[in-house]
């Protein structure tokens, strides 16, 4: 009989699977990973200091606000980009910031008391599931902030127990809750409003292709809103920020899409 094979374990998996997808430039990526981020301070105005990833302040400014909007972030914690968006919004809008696991909302919490006090009255947080929230308001929002759970690459590679058990079953099992997470959002949204979907994923899977489906399921209802930023690398949809090209921010994956007027509610 031959030799038994081998298990491949994790950090193997990883690193064919991502070097499939990135070819050359998987190793200038994994060496952006392994360099400190540096982050900075979000705004003056907050109470006390909240420092995060530049990229996430781009990402965020990318969702357009208007007088009176009715505000969602659909999975809010830890509250970066909760504050970015609380800062920016006007005086007569409001912000529902969502998690549904109670020690995230406990650090969305801490978050989201730096806001001034002006600001932090027009803010409530909630714990529900956020894939289920269509059944319980339909077309409610004029914004939505969905920053869905994803791989988070850069911090699986550089956390070697969870770079030990990786498998590539992992992205595609969050595909299937992202998209869950997006209808679910499209279905809250008002007609003319915009999703703001984001990840901090560098897999195809969990960003382009969550978008082409909505296009798919949705067709005809959903369009793509162009966006500008010199960090962001173009993809079949959305945007990319890879801290190889820019100066160790992100990475983030963004794609803003409107809800176009008289669409009907398809389940």
């Amino acid at each position: 009989m031959g030799k038994k094979r081998e298990k491949i374990n994790g950090r193997e998996l990883f690193d064919q699977y991502y070097s499939t997808l990135y070819q050359s430039r998987w190793d200038d990526i994994k060496k952006a990973f392994e360099k400190e981020k540096e982050n900075v301070s979000l705004s003056e105005r907050l109470k006390s200091p909240y420092y995060l990833d530049p990229a996430s302040i781009i990402v965020s400014s990318m969702l357009p606000l208007c007088k009176k909007d009715k505000i969602l972030d659909m999975c809010a914690a830890p509250g970066g980009k909760t504050l970015s968006i609380a800062l920016r919004m006007s005086e007569d809008s409001t912000l529902v910031a969502n998690d549904r696991s109670a020690e995230r909302r406990r650090r969305l919490r801490e978050s989201i008391e730096k806001l001034p006090d002006e600001i932090l009255g027009r803010v409530r947080v909630t714990g529900f599931d956020a894939s289920s929230w269509c059944l319980h308001e339909k077309e409610e929002y004029d914004k939505i902030l969905l920053d869905a759970p994803c791989s988070s690459e850069r911090h699986t590679y550089c956390d070697e127990k969870y770079l030990s058990i990786w498998s590539p079953n992992r992205p595609k099992r969050l595909k299937k809750e992202q998209y869950a997470l997006l209808s679910s959002a499209f279905i809250t949204l008002k007609t003319g409003g915009m999703i703001l979907y984001s990840t901090c994923s560098i897999n195809k899977e969990e960003n382009e292709d969550v978008i082409s489906r909505l296009f798919e399921k949705k067709d005809g209802l959903v369009e793509e809103i162009e966006l500008e930023n010199e960090y962001f690398e173009k993809r079949d949809h959305g945007y990319i920020i890879l801290p190889d090209k820019a100066d160790g921010m992100g990475p983030l994956y963004c794609c803003l899409i409107r809800k176009k007027k008289n669409a009907a509610i398809d389940e």
